[in-house]
């Protein structure tokens, strides 16, 4: 038979690891939606939500890009306005991974996304948030639509990113000054090269 005081220990260490083991699942699960009726606030009360949530790679011309941290830490605040309305706020940091669209080389941009909702149920479409649902908040659709707002109109590896050359097609952020070519002739002139004049 063991006794209690060998017991004791092993069963604080099983204990730890367990909890451990819990806070780490909590910390690294997804959460694409979230259930604003099961806090059961009540009017004028807030509450601030930590979770993690996945957003799917965009399509943008003809490469797609990756959204890095595959689990990005949100920040959710949530307060409850009368009725059945909620006041919404998504706060997150996240970078794109894909070719930049000037010189093809690897660009990973970041983003610091801040977005607002109201869901006011019979208010009008105005204050009727399309990411509510009978108390349930598509928290993932939600973030990617935030961050797609967020995004330039072109993904670059630097803001002043050159580009490639048009005649030979270099990299002219890693080109230097002395990189160039001879202009090309001018078409109207190419007759004139064919006179031969004698002497």
């Amino acid at each position: 038979m063991i006794a209690a005081e060998t017991l004791r220990p092993r069963l604080r260490r099983a204990r730890d690891r367990l909890e451990s083991s819990s806070n780490l699942n909590a910390v690294t699960a997804r959460v694409d939606s979230f259930d604003l009726a099961g806090l059961r606030l009540t009017s004028g009360e807030g509450r601030r939500i930590d979770v993690n949530v996945g957003i799917e790679p965009f399509a943008l011309g003809s490469d797609t890009y990756t959204v890095e941290p595959a689990l990005i830490p949100v920040e959710l605040q949530v307060s409850k306005t009368t009725g059945n309305g909620y006041a919404l706020r998504l706060k997150f940091e996240a970078s794109l991974d894909g070719p930049c669209m000037r010189c093809l080389e690897p660009a990973t941009p970041s983003f610091t996304v801040e977005a607002r909702e109201i869901s006011q149920p019979g208010s009008g479409d105005e204050l009727d948030s399309p990411y509510v649902q009978e108390g349930t908040l598509d928290l993932g659709a939600w973030a990617r639509d935030a961050l797609a707002l967020t995004l330039p109109a072109s993904v670059l590896c630097q803001p002043d990113c050159a580009g490639l050359c048009p005649v030979c097609g270099e990299n002219l952020n890693t080109a230097g000054p002395d990189h160039q070519h001879q202009p090309e002739p001018d078409p109207r002139w190419a007759k004139l090269s064919e006179i031969h004049f004698e002497n």
